[in-house]
């Protein structure tokens, strides 16, 4: 699983995560995190996510996926593919057990209903059980994709306010309002000062849920976040337990978010719950000290054709710009001493997408996107050498 040439690597005593013969992590004496394969030897994850194996293709995808340099199969591979050589990163679904919260951006379990933990023992069993003894699994996501219904520019309703607008049959709405009433003395009047907002009953709540219309002063904000950090505490504790009590040899990696987190929810994703978070790039900075992963990088983003900090020649082509704006991200992170590994965000281009701009290392007509895999190649068979030539950092 390591690369030829990859010698066992020495790690500080204490930091060692997970069960011997089986995917770990481990920090170096230098400070740097990695990914321990089953023999022992360092792993930096070089995934993709989505990973499928399309009808009547002559091409084979673990053999692309060598090709270019790839060294696992990420979240929401096809099930098919897998033990076909390359480990893999198995998804728990935790939102198919019970009756989710599934409404205005927000798709999540109700985890406080006193139920649901034994219907995630019930799906954990399903799921994890079966492959709790395959060495080729690296870890465990415990949904792909989640809504969390963060705050942003849009101006779409948050967590806590999609919470206080649900039915009553869930115990979150119920949870919900007790939460943010016991932090204004119980008293509406004094929640809608502290909202500035002319809340003269809970229906007025769901009435602005209802028409998207999202709040967004300082005083919600605060309690959004407060109610956050609750929420992603009970979600990443619950289900981890549910993970660990049908499979303690792998590891977990929490929710793949499918984007920016947000440092509410991200405060909760930590150890010993959650062994390395599976986060965007741009949010390693606001996770607490320890190994992460770069779950969903993808350099066909608006943000590399503009990112800040990377300065590049003048006369470049959108293209050429994204891409060397892209590369240096993908080289600073495999410098990163925090971040053990990556995964591409989708195997194949989404519908609509226009090359060389899709995201796919895959076009809809099965295509090698070149433009992607070729500097991609180029990158993954360096990364070893990137790691070993950062500086070394200070252990925590």
């Amino acid at each position: 699983m390591a690369q030829p040439g990859e010698a066992p690597q020495a790690f500080r005593p204490g930091t060692l995560r997970g069960t011997a013969g089986y995917f770990r992590l481990g920090q170096t004496p230098a400070g740097a995190w990695w990914l321990v394969d089953p023999e022992g030897r360092p792993f930096f994850l070089r995934a993709v996510n989505g990973v499928d194996g399309a009808e009547g293709s002559p091409h084979d995808p673990g053999a692309r996926l060598r090709a270019w340099g790839f060294n696992a199969l990420g979240a929401g591979t096809e099930a098919a593919l897998h033990g076909e050589g390359l480990p893999f990163v198995a998804v728990v679904d935790f939102c198919a057990a019970g009756a989710p919260i599934h409404t205005a951006g927000v798709r999540l379990p109700d985890v406080f209903d006193p139920e649901w933990p034994k219907a995630a023992a019930v799906r954990a069993g399903e799921i994890c059980l079966p492959l709790c003894e395959r060495r080729d699994v690296i870890g465990w996501i415990t949904d792909d994709q989640p809504g969390w219904a963060q705050p942003g520019p849009a101006g779409r309703p948050a967590l806590l306010q999609v919470c206080l607008s649900l039915e009553p049959r869930f115990a979150a709405y119920h949870a919900a309002w007790e939460f943010v009433l016991a932090l204004h003395g119980g008293r509406l009047e004094a929640l809608a000062k502290a909202w500035a907002q002319p809340i003269t009953n809970k229906e007025v709540v769901r009435e602005l849920t209802r028409t998207e219309q999202g709040l967004a002063t300082r005083g919600y904000l605060r309690d959004d976040a407060r109610w956050s950090r609750e929420f992603a505490r009970r979600y990443f504790a619950l289900t981890a337990a549910a993970v660990r009590a049908h499979d303690h040899n792998h590891l977990v990696f929490g929710c793949r978010f499918g984007g920016r987190a947000g440092a509410a929810v991200l405060a909760e994703e930590v150890h010993p719950a959650v062994d390395a978070p599976w986060i965007d790039l741009d949010d390693v900075a606001l996770v607490p000290p320890g190994p992460v992963l770069a779950g969903d990088f993808t350099w066909a983003d608006p943000r590399f054709l503009g990112a800040p900090g990377v300065r590049l020649k003048r006369g470049l082509t959108s293209v050429e710009r994204m891409l060397r704006r892209g590369r240096t991200v993908l080289e600073r992170a495999a410098r990163h001493p925090a971040v053990a590994g990556y995964a591409w965000s989708r195997w194949r281009d989404r519908a609509g997408e226009q090359p060389p701009f899709a995201g796919g290392l895959v076009h809809e007509n099965d295509a090698e996107a070149r433009e992607h895999t070729e500097l991609l190649a180029d990158l993954n068979t360096r990364v070893h050498a990137l790691r070993d030539s950062a500086a070394p950092s200070a252990p925590p």
